[in-house]
């Protein structure tokens, strides 16, 4: 009777350690996943027994029950987080609970270039993969509040690369934007010249703009900075067509005419008023901040595009209308007045 007790005890030890064997096979072994990789989202309301029967249902998972055990004796059920999860081919059942656990979501890019504007910058963040949609336009009133006390929400967003989740909203992204410019404007704010024209870090703000506008060489940035505070200085007007084709707004259909430079009703024609125009016309990158309240010093006080993306720099007006009758008035047919990668 002892014999026969030992021997099935001895049995059930052998089939408990196969069993075990085999659950650590399972556990450790790769789901079934293409080569490229599957994306898993988590949604609100999800629990793991839910999402463990999407991915049976899809091929993926195979002992479906023995991994909603894993998860439950493992307290991992209660604790999976919300997103989207990129499972590449080596995704075990082990890891695969680990990842829903950890929040490591798939992140996606939105690269705001320097010099475009803020509704264009809109439009390009709503148009990237899985992000919301909340806002209208530039001017609308949750932007506004973003930026207050400022009544103008231009220019205030930092061109900068941008991680985001699925189902961020174009709100969430701008008011990242828009902290990391504050702190851009705080921190180049304190390494200004002396003597700059601007009463305030907003002047330094639309000069910035205007500096971008101007050219999309980083070597140049400070020479047009100089250009721009040395015409403040004596009491010029800036004469930069950019401001004019900003006030133009909706009515700028490629082509600057003599009558919008003549147009006093335009607040933005800088060839009409002096001074800095009301508000910024783009979105500035450091480059373009630091040019602001550091520009170069020299007596330039006139430039003019080559032809070849970059500018040719004069002090009298004589200098500067004998470069506009060279490269202007005789441009040759592969004229660019912005560099090549810059168009």
């Amino acid at each position: 009777m002892l014999r026969t007790l030992g021997i099935a005890a001895a049995a059930a030890l052998l089939v408990s350690i196969g069993v075990a064997l085999v659950i650590r096979e399972w556990w450790q072994s790769p789901l079934v996943i293409p080569e490229e990789g599957l994306i898993v989202q988590v949604e609100a309301g999800d629990s793991l027994s839910r999402l463990s029967r999407r991915l049976a249902t899809a091929g993926v998972l195979k002992q479906e029950r023995l991994f909603n055990l894993a998860g439950r004796l493992l307290g991992a059920d209660s604790r999976i987080r919300l997103g989207e999860y990129r499972l590449q081919p080596q995704t075990t059942p082990k890891t695969l609970l680990s990842l829903l656990q950890s929040g490591k979501t798939v992140r996606y890019l939105v690269t705001i270039p320097e010099g475009i504007t803020l509704n264009e910058a809109l439009q390009l963040i709503q148009s990237s993969e899985g992000v919301t949609s909340l806002l209208s336009d530039a001017d609308d009133p949750r932007l506004l509040e973003l930026v207050a006390p400022a009544t103008n929400a231009e220019g205030y967003f930092l061109p900068e690369t941008y991680q985001y989740e699925r189902g961020d909203s174009d709100l969430d992204l701008l008011t990242e934007a828009h902290r990391m410019m504050k702190e851009a404007l705080e921190e180049i704010w304190g390494q200004r010249q002396s003597g700059l024209p601007y009463s305030n870090v907003y002047e330094a703000l639309v000069m910035a703009s205007i500096i971008e506008k101007e050219t999309g060489l980083a070597q140049e940035r400070p020479a047009i900075g100089g250009v721009f505070v040395r015409r403040l200085q004596m009491g010029m007007r800036l004469q930069t067509d950019p401001t004019v084709i900003y006030g133009l707004g909706d009515a700028f259909q490629g082509n600057l005419r003599r009558s919008h430079l003549r147009d006093e009703t335009n607040v933005y024609n800088s060839y009409r008023h002096h001074g800095l125009p009301p508000g910024p016309i783009a979105l500035p990158g450091r480059a373009a901040l630091m040019a602001a309240v550091n520009p170069e010093d020299g007596d330039a006080l006139y430039f003019v595009a080559r032809g070849d993306g970059s500018h040719q720099f004069s002090a009298t007006l004589d200098e500067h209308e004998a470069a506009v009758r060279r490269y202007q008035l005789s441009r040759r047919a592969d004229y660019r007045s912005t560099p090549e990668n810059k168009q």
